[in-house]
């Protein structure tokens, strides 16, 4: 089942048409959510972010689009199932396409689709992942690239380019040729003490996880904490490299061309971010 504007439909239901703005003009933002028990993981977060971006996009928000009721919209998609199961929630708006005149209409559309994940919370998986700097198209550093949009077509050739080249992941660059991310999620490198990320103003995007560890490591004394643009020289010099996304928590990067890394840093900080996220929830109740 999903959710299609409050509406329960069959996956084998069909309910876009060719006119469809995020098929065609790629018109359209998502927020990706754990659900765990049934209590919604840094909702208020995700939902701040979600009409920050609908703002920047011009997108006209409905007055009933409350915290409440998207937390109503998710629950509801998966009422139906096992709530003991932790959901992969997605939460896609985009403009409706009553005519054709692409600026015509700016009220939206929605859809809340689900799936399966196999931990409650964060687990640091001790598996390889290897990278590789992904040099055929470049991000932009503008607004626009902080923002989780449906145009993903980056992300999709890199993915291909990636496993053509038996390569985990892929490390984006922005047109300075400065690593802002992976095409997995927020990059952080650490290198003795200093832990240092890209700046929004890079074109990285916005995580909500990303906001969230630049919290917990502000509060750690052994560490600094760096929001500044990286090179690519800089990656075989750091000790250790990890990315990070709302779904899979942290994911340590083994290694990237002749150098190995650790995982030290990564395993220190699961548990907090565990701690964060069910912090959160305990909050909404």
């Amino acid at each position: 089942m999903f959710n299609f504007n409050g509406k329960l439909i069959n996956e084998e239901d069909k309910i876009l048409d060719a006119k469809n703005r995020g098929l065609q003009f790629g018109d359209g933002v998502y927020e990706e959510l754990r659900v765990v028990s049934g209590e919604v993981i840094f909702l208020e977060e995700h939902y701040l972010r979600l009409m920050s971006s609908m703002r920047i996009l011009r997108m006209e928000i409905p007055m009933n689009f409350t915290m409440e009721f998207m937390e109503e919209e998710m629950l509801k998609t998966i009422s139906n199932e096992d709530l003991k199961q932790t959901k992969h929630i997605k939460f896609t708006v985009f403009r409706k396409n009553e005519n054709d005149n692409a600026l015509a209409n700016n009220s939206i559309s929605y859809i809340v689709t689900t799936s399966i994940l196999p931990n409650h919370f964060y687990v640091l998986e001790e598996n390889e992942y290897e990278v590789e700097l992904y040099k055929d198209f470049y991000k932009n550093a503008s607004m626009l690239s902080n923002l989780d949009t449906t145009n993903k077509i980056l992300n999709v050739v890199g993915r291909i380019y990636a496993q053509e080249n038996d390569y985990h992941d892929c490390l984006v660059l922005n047109e300075q040729k400065q690593v802002i991310e992976s095409l997995n999620g927020n990059i952080f490198l650490i290198q003795k003490n200093i832990i240092k990320t890209p700046p929004l103003t890079d074109g990285c995007l916005n995580g909500i996880l990303r906001k969230k560890l630049i919290e917990i490591i502000s509060k750690l004394e052994d560490y600094e904490l760096q929001e500044l643009s990286i090179s690519p020289f800089e990656l075989q010099k750091a000790d250790e490299l990890f990315v990070i996304n709302a779904i899979d928590g942290i994911i340590s990067i083994t290694k990237y061309r002749k150098k190995l890394y650790s995982n030290y840093v990564a395993k220190n900080l699961i548990g907090k971010l565990n701690a964060a996220a069910r912090m959160s929830v305990s909050k909404a109740v």
